[in-house]
């Protein structure tokens, strides 16, 4: 069962999904709540979300998913974004399946650009996450964002001017917004102490993220890494998507 609400926390809102199994509609607390979050210019509707909730949830008694969309995203009502607002709507998000559904034990699973907040959400703010599972998480994001900009808009970036990015629904960023992903490398930090809880899947095939990053990072921290032959950047396969939910899906329920 599927319900969209708002969190209306710290004058933000937040638009989000719960997927629960129809047995537990009438249930207001889960002691297993896992977060998933998207990539960039993605939303929180995806059928890969969609897919994982509904069979984990299916498998597992007493577990509930969460996905949002990030600042910009979606259904999201901000228009201009920022590293900062990402990394306070994910607060706001953990904070309210503690507090409203009474989570003991939160869980992660984050694609993309989704997964480089993650990793500096650990840095930056701590770590509230049981397991964590990272699909192609964009490790360099600097750079990979930087390789899809015209010349035209590094131009105006330097002018210091706002810029359109996106796909179907476009968000303003300016100079500023680069300069922090910039600031902020995964690779020059250390993730040893998350790492027995960490798992990492990518594809060979993607096009966007390059698989080589991520596995060596995977190999820096000793984090346990699976790659998928044959998978592109969001796993269109389903065959592909299938594999990774229950790689992921197994990893949270073996505590």
């Amino acid at each position: 069962m599927e319900k969209h609400f708002d969190i209306n926390r710290g004058g933000f809102s937040i638009r989000s999904k719960l997927i629960i199994n129809n047995n537990d509609k009438s249930t207001r607390s889960f002691d297993d709540v896992v977060i998933v979050t998207h990539g960039f210019g993605s939303n929180k509707e995806t059928a890969g979300t969609l897919h994982f909730g509904e069979h984990l949830t299916s498998k597992y008694k007493g577990f509930a998913v969460i996905a949002f969309d990030w600042p910009c995203h979606g259904m999201d009502a901000r228009k201009k974004l920022t590293v900062e607002e990402c990394l306070t709507y994910l607060t706001l998000v953990v904070e309210y399946t503690k507090e409203e559904l009474g989570a003991k034990r939160v869980y992660n699973y984050s694609s993309s650009f989704g997964g480089y907040l993650t990793l500096r959400y650990l840095i930056e703010v701590g770590n509230p996450f049981t397991k964590i599972a990272l699909r192609c998480p964009a490790i360099h994001m600097y750079q990979s964002m930087m390789s899809y900009l015209s010349e035209e808009d590094k131009a105006k970036l330097q002018k210091g001017k706002e810029i359109s990015v996106g796909f179907e629904r476009k968000m303003k960023v300016d100079r500023s917004f680069f300069d922090d992903l910039k600031n902020f490398d995964v690779m020059d930090h250390e993730y040893f102490d998350f790492a027995d809880n960490m798992l990492i899947i990518h594809g060979t095939k993607d096009e966007m993220i390059p698989i080589e990053d991520s596995k060596a990072f995977a190999e820096n921290n000793v984090i346990e890494f699976i790659p998928v032959e044959g998978a592109n950047h969001p796993f269109q396969n389903p065959n592909h998507m299938a594999l990774a939910t229950h790689k992921i899906i197994e990893f949270f329920h073996g505590n």
